[in-house]
């Protein structure tokens, strides 16, 4: 049996200027996006330069933060926000949905596109293999702070989070960590790695991480606010099957068209 090690919540303090894990968490992944991003334009993989890449990521940001607590709040809990609406500007009280944040970044890749005149599948074709390495990043910043854990478990690698309880349980944010962060990455690196039809390499990251999501719920501690819903299954796994579906179809329209660089 493991026991949580019980990081400090802030990572860097320089007299008042206190920089937590979770916020660290989010600088590190859109540096690694601009890192990759930047590779994989050098390699010739996109038509985007590199000032588009650096605007993307600006207007990603802003759609990830509006969007996840837009996403919190309204899928988790709406009449509890409808109350208080003031405190969902509260960004630093903790509550982002991924599911959200997607959609926030779907809208900032419209906007984008639109503005540079370029085709909305072909900017997400770019952007769709290195949106996982934030999703690690993040979800090391959710173990960190200790949060977002696993339902009770007997594995040999169960937990215990004391802030919790003294009950082991699954490290549900490492196990998201790997698939829906490292294993997805290496998945769209490798897919994308050839011309393929445009909107393929989206498809792609929507089926594999609702896939991923609906499977690591099964072990992940539903909100207690919530429970599981209809057929005993999660707030997350529900908000996936769309995900799913969508990648799906995308998926096999796409392969009807020539195959395209993006």
């Amino acid at each position: 049996m493991l026991i949580h090690p019980q990081f400090d919540p802030i990572a860097i303090q320089i007299g008042p200027v206190a920089i937590h894990w979770y916020g660290l968490m989010y600088l590190i992944g859109f540096g690694l996006v601009w890192l990759v991003g930047t590779a994989r334009i050098h390699a010739g993989q996109t038509a985007l330069s590199r000032k588009d890449l650096e605007d993307l990521i600006f207007y990603c940001v802003f759609g990830v933060v509006a969007g996840g607590r837009l996403g919190y709040t309204l899928f988790y809990q709406p009449s509890y926000y409808l109350s208080h609406p003031l405190e969902i500007l509260y960004v630093w009280n903790g509550g982002m949905s991924f599911h959200g944040g997607l959609i926030g970044v779907l809208l900032a890749i419209a906007l984008f596109a639109r503005l540079r005149q370029r085709r909305f599948l072909e900017v997400s074709d770019f952007l769709a293999p290195l949106i996982p390495l934030g999703l690690a990043v993040g979800r090391l910043g959710n173990f960190i702070n200790g949060e977002l854990w696993g339902r009770p478990s007997d594995v040999p690698w169960a937990m215990v989070f004391p802030q919790v309880d003294a009950t082991p349980r699954h490290p549900s944010q490492l196990y998201e960590m790997a698939l829906e962060g490292i294993v997805l990455f290496l998945l769209l690196w490798w897919f994308s790695r050839r011309p393929r039809p445009v909107g393929q390499a989206s498809a792609l990251f929507l089926i594999g991480y609702g896939v991923f999501r609906f499977g690591v719920e099964f072990t992940r501690e539903p909100d207690g606010f919530l429970g599981l819903l209809s057929a005993g299954l999660s707030m997350g796994q529900w908000l996936s099957v769309p995900m799913i579906v969508a990648g799906l179809i995308l998926f096999a329209v796409a392969g009807r068209r020539r195959i395209q660089h993006t």
